[in-house]
């Protein structure tokens, strides 16, 4: 499902340009009347931006941050370097040592941290720990946790497929109790050695064609049992972005260059048509604009709706340039 911005227009039609301004993560505009005489049709994936979980951990964030003095993420509490920028605007600042805090209040990141460092910050009486991990981050290291300790799944390995170095799955196989794999595709999974049989987990944000395609290799080899903790918001996500770049002759995927669920989503889009990672919209060029009939927005879940409308906006721009 995608929700359509467009400009097909058989005759000049005055329609409203936006002088836009993005301040404090606020699109002030200030709206004049200017002749558009373009047929580029410009689809919004209705899903593109924030998740629940995002959501979620943004609201948590500035509500600390409104009450308190002395706030801290470990780590970006999200995958959006424009957006960590406007919390620590707030007074929002990011850590990578919570040794260094003496006192405060310390937001847990969406992508959750590891276990012995949860604990010790619950030990710690000067410190206020506010646990923004995405509800279906900690229903996927609940799952680890219960296999890791379950009588019946002792003698099993528990498989998480994702990217070693991703904070998710880092924290994720801290609650594995030693017993976790990290493999990240069909190559490693072809080279895994193992004794005994599997459990098999997922990084939430991983695509299901890289989680099937590993679990089949693995099934081949060693009785397994397939956890799915995937996030049913991320698969919707992939969904839609891939039926939108099969319909446009352009895809201009928005968010962090550090997230992996952006990222995923440019992969995804790339197969279908030509297609554009940016950040900002500064990245935007007028040349994408050439010869093209229609161009498709989406953007990961850590991105937030203002950096979406500017870069709209700033397409709406330059599409206009390249049909005057």
């Amino acid at each position: 499902m995608v929700a359509s911005v467009s400009f097909i227009s058989p005759r000049e039609t005055l329609v409203k340009n936006m002088e836009y301004e993005v301040k404090k993560g606020v699109l002030r505009g200030k709206l004049k009347l200017v002749e558009l005489k373009t047929k580029l049709k410009i689809k919004i994936a209705e899903n593109a931006g924030f998740c629940f979980g995002v959501r979620r951990a943004i609201k948590l964030t500035e509500k600390t941050a409104s009450k308190e003095c002395k706030v801290y993420t470990l780590g970006p509490v999200i995958h959006n370097p424009q957006e960590v920028e406007r919390l620590e605007k707030k007074g929002v600042k990011t850590l990578k040592d919570p040794k260094k805090v003496k006192s405060g209040s310390i937001i847990l990141r969406t992508h959750g941290i590891p276990f012995s460092l949860y604990k010790k910050l619950e030990e710690n009486k000067k410190i206020d720990v506010i646990d923004a991990a995405c509800p279906f981050v900690k229903r996927a290291q609940d799952t680890v946790k219960r296999l890791s300790t379950d009588i019946k799944s002792k003698d099993k390995t528990i498989i998480v497929v994702g990217e070693k170095v991703h904070p998710e799955v880092i924290a994720l196989v801290s609650y594995g109790n030693g017993k976790c794999v990290v493999v990240e595709n069909v190559k490693a999974a072809r080279k895994f050695k193992g004794s005994g049989d599997l459990n098999i987990v997922s990084q939430t944000t991983q695509t299901p064609e890289n989680f099937n395609s590993i679990v089949k290799v693995l099934k081949k080899r060693y009785k397994t049992k397939v956890y799915n903790t995937i996030c049913r918001a991320t698969l919707d996500r992939q969904k839609v972005a891939e039926k939108l770049a099969n319909n446009v002759d352009l895809m201009i995927v928005i968010g962090g260059k550090n997230s992996g669920n952006t990222t995923r989503l440019a992969q995804i889009c790339s197969a279908k048509t030509k297609t554009y990672h940016i950040e900002t919209a500064d990245s935007v060029k007028e040349k994408w604009f050439k010869n093209i009939d229609s161009v498709g927005l989406t953007a990961g879940a850590s991105t937030p709706d203002w950096i979406i409308k500017g870069i709209e906006v700033k397409i709406r721009e330059l599409a206009a340039k390249v049909s005057s």
